[in-house]
């Protein structure tokens, strides 16, 4: 039954009204005190796979970021790794902090694997390591390390180089500059060009060096190139300091992988080591690495990890735990580290095998072009000649992806770890058109 309202009630039913309505807040338009923030331009190699997963083409191809695909081109995680973590969860370990260093097992298997177990380096004190956050953090305290500790010092990059490596040490307000290394006449190491930069670069500087399977190129310097930069180092005072991402997964051979830098320790060099795991364990998404440096003698080693500590725990505190455990178990048990080693050679045989599919194929469809750089060339990258620097590279690019949905750096690398034997052909169809016609 409904009751009417008297004239009383009805009144103070309005004025209540009134009142909530006076007293609701106003919104009033305002643009933010960010409005002036640029928007910042895509990722030049993680924006690859956003473009990439947003194209609706059936014969799209990821050839940007390098992740290890299998023949079906999915994702791959080791059978190693999945046993490790069985043991890992079978002993129902805690999700305490980890040190500020890092996991001791884990530090004790990244430094074995760097060095060689037993090295003297190791024996007596004379290394400092910290978990850090794969490859990509551990330059990062390497950067933050430089810029307090050698001031004014330069850091030299390769050119080209991983493109992350500008940002790393951009950030951290270090000046960096490039060295000559690659050849784009003959698609291989500018080893002249090379030496005459590091010659000319005042005593101090840094120089950063890829341990193994260049990124992006593809193109080490020889055994004996090796030892006549190592040579130069010494003579001009310069440190080096090696992105070592790919270990084991370059060659197969996690001994030939890390030639490079144990040759420089045997020389008497100094050297600072990022070490990724994301590679060669599959451990992309676990963000595993370390930042190693290896010094002359151990009283600087433990005051240099002193101030590695403190500046992890300003950029990130703690490491995380599950993926150093991972790497650890791998590492310190002797049936999974030979199972890994094998699976290792697995991967880095599929890559060998696709790379040379590829050269065939592209012999077969443009003989008049000489496409030897391509099993020239190692690790999971080639560089394909499709580059900016030429007056029609760009275009090139654009033609692969915009035509062909084969999408890759705008340097022209690939990554041949997301190739596989069925697709192989198309590439080829797509490079040679891409050549020939744009």
């Amino acid at each position: 039954m409904q009751t009417a309202l008297g004239p009383s009630t009805a009144s103070r039913v309005v004025a209540n009204r009134q009142v909530r309505t006076a007293r609701a807040p106003q919104v009033v338009a305002a643009s933010s005190r960010f409005a002036d923030v640029a928007q910042a331009p895509p990722d030049p190699i993680l924006g690859v796979s956003e473009a990439f997963r947003a194209s609706t083409s059936p014969n799209k191809l990821n050839l940007g970021v390098g992740a290890y695909r299998d023949e079906d081109l999915k994702p791959v995680v080791l059978s190693v790794v999945k046993k490790a973590e069985t043991k890992i969860v079978g002993r129902a370990e805690n999700k305490e902090y980890l040190p500020i260093e890092g996991l001791d097992a884990f530090r004790k298997a990244t430094v074995d694997l760097l060095l060689g177990a037993g090295h003297p380096a190791i024996q007596e004190g004379r290394v400092a390591v910290v978990q850090s956050l794969s490859g990509t953090g551990s330059l990062r305290v390497g950067s933050a390390f430089i810029a307090r500790f050698m001031k004014g010092a330069t850091v030299y990059l390769s050119n080209p180089t991983w493109g992350n490596h500008r940002n790393i040490f951009g950030d951290e307000n270090v000046e960096w500059k490039y060295y000559r290394y690659f050849d784009a006449d003959t698609v291989g190491l500018d080893f002249k060009g090379m030496m005459e930069d590091l010659t000319a670069a005042p005593a101090g500087s840094v120089v950063l060096l890829h341990g193994c399977a260049h990124n992006p190129t593809g193109v080490d310097p020889t055994a004996e190139q090796w030892g006549a930069i190592a040579d130069l180092c010494k003579e001009r005072n310069l440190l080096p300091f090696f992105d070592v991402a790919y270990q084991g997964f370059a060659t197969g051979d996690l001994d030939k992988d890390a030639f490079a830098p144990r040759l420089f320790v045997e020389r008497g060099l100094e050297i600072v080591v990022a070490q990724s795991y994301s590679k060669n364990l599959g451990l992309y998404g676990e963000r595993v690495g370390a930042l190693v440096m290896v010094l002359n003698d151990k009283e600087a080693a433990t005051r240099c990890l002193s101030q590695l500590k403190r500046l992890a725990r300003a950029l990130y505190s703690n490491p995380p735990t599950w993926g150093a455990k991972i790497a650890a178990e791998v590492v310190n048990d002797k049936e999974l580290f030979d199972e890994w080693k094998g699976e290792m050679r697995g991967m880095a045989g599929r890559i060998e095998r696709v790379r040379g599919e590829l050269k065939t194929a592209l012999d077969a469809k443009y003989p008049d072009k000489d496409w030897s750089f391509i099993t020239r060339q190692i690790g999971m990258f080639s560089f394909t000649g499709l580059t900016p620097a030429q007056a029609s590279g760009g275009r090139r690019v654009d033609n692969m992806t915009n035509k062909h949905a084969v999408y890759m750096t705008r340097d022209g690398r690939i990554s041949l770890a997301g190739l596989n034997s069925a697709k192989v052909d198309y590439l080829a169809n797509a490079i040679v058109d891409s050549v020939r016609n744009a």
